[in-house]
């Protein structure tokens, strides 16, 4: 699709729409990721959120300026580095997944009031924007596309809960089903609070109590004073050069922009053009840095307030050309020779990414994330909200992995006010200081290497911002030491990266890299075809 003025890219239609409304009417990028990004927990609660966290990279075009806010959950502080361990000692992950204490402290609320308040354009107050999500939920949403798609498989996660229950099964015990209308009142009375209260009706009063009361019946440690303490926090992006583009990620406790940069630094001075786009050798040389990257990960990242990250170190071209010297061209290295390790548990497929560009040059990148789909599955009772099971993305004990897969050492251990590491990679690259492409997805460990693809496929492989999206994706993350590639990937490809050395599992497709190019032509937005409903739209 291309528009003139104004693109959003999202995993749901109807939010896409409510955007782009916003952005019509005067408003900015970030005016509409706010509004788009309320919508979405009313339209696509598997992911969109109030009850989660999550990351936005904003560019502001007029003050040729970029900016990052964490809005990632924390903690409560009663949390102690062993509370995902057994009697045993070994991590247990229903405990993180399944039971109060995987709950994080939520930061949407406030993320996206934060982002408001100190860059919107000032033309929509707080509860403009919510009007949209409100009316959808309280005169209910069509059950159809992804939604349809998720609630089946999240039946028994939801029947474990009769406050989630009431409102996404119907009275026989089954999901609502495609074309059935979900009416979310409660959700649309906390909406309403929120907006004439402001944020901190969230993080106080009357829903704050609700909140603390299911998570603590749920068996978690969460407190009222731990939702009152609750603050984003704006950070400084990562930033680096991929040939003449500019790179904008989110810094940790993200791990994915300080990846997506290693490994492009890392991939900058191979000729992957002359190779070829989906070649046995360019692929090679992809899954090859995406190995170290992620043993990078499992090592040194965490809550940077908490623990001292390398950022710089990891991020320079210097060490992309130590690694760069580790990798063989004709032969795959076995993980455990790149860095000894175990395997540990991973973080959560249900997030959602979306893009916003408006006319002035402005940007949004934004992922937000209950972790798994609809979370830990639990309604707070009365507030119609889903609560994350997002703390399953701490590392329950050196080595062990998450939901995922992903390992992670003493750098993402639990602890009191921490905020859990995550994989979420919203990304704006510039070109000549300008918005060139707006990008991110969903898919837990895999969205770091996504994002990747997408960048490679629009700056070596001069793709089209639809074709960048769509192409076939491959995936490796250090350990399992084996490459998952999409269905599409030819066989004969599979067999190349075969003798190669390589493990290669075929998966069912992943991610959602809902993006936004800028070209001579207008701006040009990508929905991911992997996703029923999601839709790019413009004016």
């Amino acid at each position: 699709m291309l528009a003139r003025h104004g693109m959003v890219a999202s995993q749901e239609a109807r939010a896409s729409r409510i955007g782009v409304e916003v952005l019509e009417q005067g408003g900015n990028a970030v005016d509409a990721a706010v509004a788009v990004g309320i919508a979405l927990a009313v339209t696509y609660p598997q992911a969109g959120n109030l009850g989660g966290g999550g990351f936005m990279v904003i560019h502001l075009g007029d003050r040729n300026e970029d900016v990052a806010i964490d809005y990632r959950e924390t903690a409560p502080a009663a949390t102690s580095k062993d509370v995902f361990l057994d009697e045993k000692g070994e991590a247990d992950p229903r405990k993180s997944r399944d039971s109060g204490l995987g709950i994080g402290v939520p930061g949407t609320v406030a993320g996206l009031s934060l982002a408001l308040e100190r860059y919107g354009s000032g033309k929509f107050t707080w509860a403009q924007l919510i009007a949209p999500a409100l009316a959808a939920a309280r005169n209910g949403v069509l059950v159809e596309d992804a939604l349809a798609d998720a609630l089946p498989g999240s039946q028994p996660r939801l029947a474990r809960w009769p406050s989630s229950a009431k409102i996404f099964l119907n009275p026989d015990g089954v999901v609502l089903g495609q074309g059935q209308s979900l009416i979310q009142a409660d959700l649309a009375a906390s909406l309403d609070a929120i907006a004439r209260d402001g944020p901190r009706a969230f993080y106080e009063g009357p829903i704050a109590e609700k909140i603390v009361a299911a998570v603590r019946g749920a068996g978690g440690l969460m407190t009222l004073d731990d939702l009152k303490a609750y603050r984003p926090v704006t950070r400084t992006p990562v930033r680096s050069t991929y040939h003449d583009y500019q790179i904008v990620s989110m810094p940790p406790p993200s791990s994915g922009g300080v990846h997506l940069i290693e490994m492009l630094n890392v991939l900058e001075s191979y000729p992957l053009a002359d190779l070829g786009s989906g070649s046995v050798p360019a692929l090679h040389l992809m899954i090859e840095t995406m190995k170290r990257a992620y043993a990078d990960r499992a090592e040194f990242l965490g809550d940077p307030d908490v623990v001292a990250v390398p950022v710089e170190r990891l991020t320079s071209k210097s060490y992309a050309a130590d690694l760069r010297r580790s990798i063989d061209p004709r032969r795959a290295t076995p993980s455990t020779s790149i860095r000894a390790g175990q395997p540990v548990p991973a973080e959560g497929n249900n997030t959602t990414h979306y893009s916003v560009i408006d006319a002035a040059g402005n940007a949004v990148a934004n992922t937000y994330t209950l972790n798994l789909n609809f979370g830990v599955g639990l309604v707070a009772e009365g507030t119609g909200i889903l609560l994350n099971d997002e703390l399953d993305d701490f590392a329950a004990k050196p080595g062990a992995a998450n939901a995922f897969g992903l390992t992670g050492g003493a750098a993402n251990a639990p602890g009191p006010g921490k905020r859990p590491l995550s994989s979420m990679t919203p990304t704006i690259v510039l070109k000549a200081g300008k918005p060139y492409l707006i990008t991110g997805a969903p898919g837990g460990s895999r969205i770091i290497t996504t994002a990747l693809e997408v960048i490679l496929n629009a700056i070596d492989f001069r793709m089209d911002v639809a074709a960048a999206v769509a192409a076939p994706r491959v995936h490796h993350q250090w350990l399992p030491d084996a490459v998952a590639v999409e269905q599409a990937v030819p066989a004969e490809t599979v067999r190349g990266l075969e003798q190669l050395g390589h493990k290669v599992m075929r998966q069912p497709n992943w991610g959602s890299a809902n993006s936004i190019m800028v070209t001579p032509d207008g701006l040009a937005g990508a929905a991911d075809p992997r996703t029923r409903g999601a839709l790019a739209v413009g004016y």
